[in-house]
């Protein structure tokens, strides 16, 4: 069923680049990465990042309806707020905004205000998708989403046609608050629970234990999409709209076959960190995951170079052709960045808050800083993926030394 959900994603995803390729082209490719990375960080400030801390302590509390209410409560009235101040100056500083996300082009305001109108449902729908997950409801959580892309894409590619570059803008900012009207009736069965969502109840000692989560959560989720518009943007202002499409493109495309990966480490690698005790533990299985994964991935990495002309075809159109040049150091850059967040997800199974914090501060940093240098340098876009590549490796190399003791016995490992 998960397997299904993945694929529903990445079947979606390249149905619309495909309609952008042949309706709008590079350029316009640009201009969405802009508005989806805006759109996503935003939406992480509306629901304060809270998502995976009440998953987690709904699931501990769920028959302790003392506690349950607390959490219900906390984190939805918390939330209500974030969501109206988000909403408010999405709305009151579309033009500026704007300005920010798409540099020369100055009538693109009204799609953030229409983004302001809809995240509201964006925000419900989180709420309620963290109840439902919380509750273990998996199979309906997975159902909710395969039918949402479904909608969604089909939205996307109506507005496409018939509106193109406009139509593509409105997609990305109502298609995840359109999954609401579906959860709708996902927690249907759960009205009872909106008995337990009182404001009188709101508990500051369960905001203490959601703070950590949700500033682990606001830190990268809100930082990475702002840090690849700034690289983005520099593309823009250097080499022009076509080369940052391209550098969309090769983006996608990767986001698509990483999806199977994320997927498998968030679903067995995250809560065996989780569960696990001890270093030699933690060294068997990170070792076990590299032992039975990285193979496949190599090779599998390895047919989509020797395809990428296909893929590219396939995903977008001959236009495209100068992102087959960018595939070697993207691709490298991601095998590492696979290496690296296998171990780095002991950061979050283990709430290392400040290890979490300081290495996400380096990476984000690093990466727009060697994107200038290697752009400026080659003063062509594979400067990006060569820095996506030197960036990721480093932060490899920060993440094996805070854990190198307790994988390569450095210490003793129990120590």
């Amino acid at each position: 069923m998960q397997s299904a959900s993945v694929f529903t994603r990445i079947l979606g995803g390249i149905l619309t680049s495909k309609a952008i390729a042949i309706f709008i082209g590079a350029e316009g490719l640009a201009l969405i990465g802009n508005l989806r990375n805006f759109v996503s960080a935003f939406q992480t400030l509306a629901t304060v990042g809270f998502y995976k801390g009440v998953v987690k302590y709904i699931s501990v509390f769920k028959e302790d309806t003392v506690n349950l209410s607390k959490i219900l409560s906390t984190s939805y009235y918390i939330g209500f707020i974030a969501t109206v101040i988000t909403s408010f100056f999405c709305y009151f500083e579309a033009e500026w905004i704007n300005d920010v996300i798409f540099p020369t082009y100055n009538d693109y305001a009204y799609v953030i205000r229409i983004f302001a109108i809809v995240i509201p449902f964006y925000s419900l729908n989180m709420f309620s998708f963290s109840i439902m997950n919380g509750f273990s409801k998996y199979k309906i959580l997975i159902i909710i989403n395969i039918i949402g892309q479904v909608l969604s894409v089909a939205i996307a590619l109506l507005l496409i046609f018939q509106n193109k570059i406009d139509g593509a803008l409105i997609s990305v900012v109502i298609a995840e608050s359109l999954i609401f009207l579906i959860t709708l009736v996902g927690i249907i069965n759960r009205k009872s629970l909106i008995g337990h969502i009182k404001l009188s109840v709101i508990s500051f000692n369960m905001l203490k234990k959601l703070s950590p989560y949700s500033l682990m959560g606001l830190f990268t989720a809100v930082l990475m999409p702002f840090v690849t518009i700034a690289i983005r943007s520099y593309i823009i202002d250097n080499l022009g709209y076509k080369d940052a499409g391209f550098w969309e493109a090769m983006t996608r495309i990767s986001d698509y076959y990483l999806m199977f990966v994320s997927s498998l480490i968030v679903l067995y690698l995250l809560p065996r960190f989780t569960e696990i005790k001890g270093f030699k533990a933690f060294k068997k299985e990170v070792l076990s995951f590299y032992k039975t994964i990285i193979p496949i991935m190599l090779v599998g990495l390895l047919f989509i170079y020797v395809l990428r002309h296909f893929i590219v075809l396939l995903v977008f159109s001959d236009e495209f052709a100068p992102v087959e040049d960018l595939f070697f150091w993207q691709l490298l850059g991601d095998f590492v960045k696979i290496l690296s967040i296998v171990i780095a997800y002991q950061f979050l199974a283990k709430k290392m808050f400040w290890h979490y914090i300081l290495t996400e501060a380096f990476l984000v940093i690093i990466l727009y800083t060697t994107s200038v240098y290697f752009i400026d340098l080659y003063d062509n876009v594979e400067g990006a993926v060569i820095a996506h590549f030197v960036s990721y490796l480093m932060y490899y190399g920060i993440i094996l030394l805070i854990f190198g003791s307790s994988l390569f016995g450095l210490a003793n490992q129990e120590k």
